[in-house]
C-alpha cells in the first residue's frame, strides 16, 4: 500500500508536489523492513490520503470540495503534521476562499517553516497573499519562486511569471523596470492565451518606463488582436490574478490604440473611473487618453 501511495505522488509530478518528508522516509524503511510496516498503519493511511489529494489537486480542472475533506482527515490522523495544512491551503485557493487559505497556509508555516518552499506550494502562496492584501509579502514569495519555476508546469510558470510582473508593476515607477523583466520571461516561459496575456503586459510596462517604440513592436507581432475577447477568456483572468479588476482595462486600451483610437479613449477612461484612476499609472493613462481622442479609426 505505502509503495502505491508513493508512486501515486511520484506520478502526478510537479502538479501536485513531492511526497511530505514522514511519508518519503517510511518508505525506505517500510521497503526493507515489514515490521517497520506493520507499526506504522495510521502514517501508512495518512500517506495514502495525502497522495489522493494530491492527485486531485493535479488536475487543473478537479474541483477540490473532496481534497478539503482528505486534508481533513489527514490531520485527524497525524495531528501536527505540516502537509496537510499545506493541501488544505491549496484546496481553499483553488475554491476562492483565499481567507481561509492564508490561515491553511500559516498553520503549515508554524508547524514547519520549510512547508512552503516547493514550488507549486510557492505559487499558490503568492497569489494568496496578493489575493488577500499583501502585496509585498506576495511579491517577496514571488522572487523565491522564480528560481525554482522550472519545476512547475509550463501553463502554472506562465501563470507565475505574469502574476508576479503585474504585482510588480501595481508598485509604481519604482517596480516598473523589475516588472518588465519578469514579463519577458513571462512571454518565453508560458504559451496560449497567457503567452499573449503576457506580451500585451509587457507592451503595458514597456509603454509605462517610456519605451514606447518597443511597446509598439510587440503589439504589431499579433499581441492587439481582438484584445477584448483574449481578456476576458477564464485563463487570462486566471493569469491577471488581482491585477485584473484593475488592469484589464488598461491592457485593452492600448491594444485598441492600434485599431481603434475611439474605443481606446473610451477604455483609457474607464480605467481612469475605476480604482486605476488612483492609482500610480493614472497620470500615464490621462496622457494615453488624450492621444486617443486626436486620433481616429483606421480606414477600413
Amino acid at each position: 500500500m505505502l509503495i502505491a501511495t508513493l508512486l501515486l505522488f511520484a506520478s502526478v509530478g510537479a502538479g501536485g508536489g513531492s511526497p511530505p518528508p514522514e511519508c518519503a522516509a517510511l518508505a525506505g524503511r517500510a521497503a526493507s523492513n515489514v515490521w517497520e510496516r506493520a507499526k506504522a498503519p495510521e502514517l501508512v493511511q495518512y500517506c495514502d490520503l495525502l497522495a489522493g489529494a494530491a492527485a486531485k489537486l493535479a488536475s487543473p480542472g478537479h474541483i477540490p470540495v473532496d481534497v478539503v475533506d482528505l486534508a481533513e482527515q489527514a490531520d485527524r490522523i497525524l495531528p501536527g503534521r505540516a502537509a496537510p495544512s499545506v493541501l488544505l491551503g491549496r484546496a481553499l485557493a483553488r475554491l476562492g476562499k483565499y481567507e481561509a487559505a492564508l490561515a491553511a497556509f500559516g498553520q503549515a508555516k508554524a508547524k514547519d517553516p520549510q512547508a512552503l518552499e516547493e514550488p507549486v506550494t510557492l505559487l499558490v502562496w503568492a497569489r494568496v497573499l496578493a489575493y488577500t492584501g499583501h502585496p509585498d509579502d506576495a511579491l517577496a514569495a514571488y522572487r523565491v519562486l522564480m528560481p525554482r519555476a522550472s519545476g512547475l508546469t509550463l501553463a502554472d510558470r506562465g501563470v507565475a511569471y505574469v502574476g508576479a510582473g503585474m504585482l510588480a508593476m501595481s508598485l509604481g515607477p519604482s517596480g516598473i523596470q523589475e516588472a518588465t523583466a519578469i514579463l519577458r520571461e513571462a512571454r518565453k516561459n508560458s504559451q496560449d492565451t497567457v503567452q499573449r496575456v503576457a506580451a500585451l503586459a509587457l507592451a503595458l510596462a514597456l509603454d509605462r518606463w517610456g519605451e514606447r517604440a518597443e511597446a509598439r513592436v510587440i503589439l504589431s507581432e499579433r499581441a492587439h488582436e481582438n484584445a477584448p475577447a483574449l481578456l476576458a477568456e477564464p485563463a487570462a483572468i486566471e493569469a491577471l490574478g488581482p491585477a485584473a479588476d484593475v488592469e484589464r482595462t488598461a491592457l485593452m486600451a492600448l491594444a485598441l490604440e492600434e485599431v481603434d483610437p475611439v474605443s481606446a479613449r473610451s477604455a483609457w477612461g474607464a480605467f481612469l473611473e475605476g480604482p486605476g484612476g488612483n492609482g500610480p499609472w493614472a497620470d500615464h493613462a490621462r496622457k494615453h487618453a488624450g492621444q486617443a481622442h486626436a486620433g481616429k479609426p483606421r480606414a477600413k
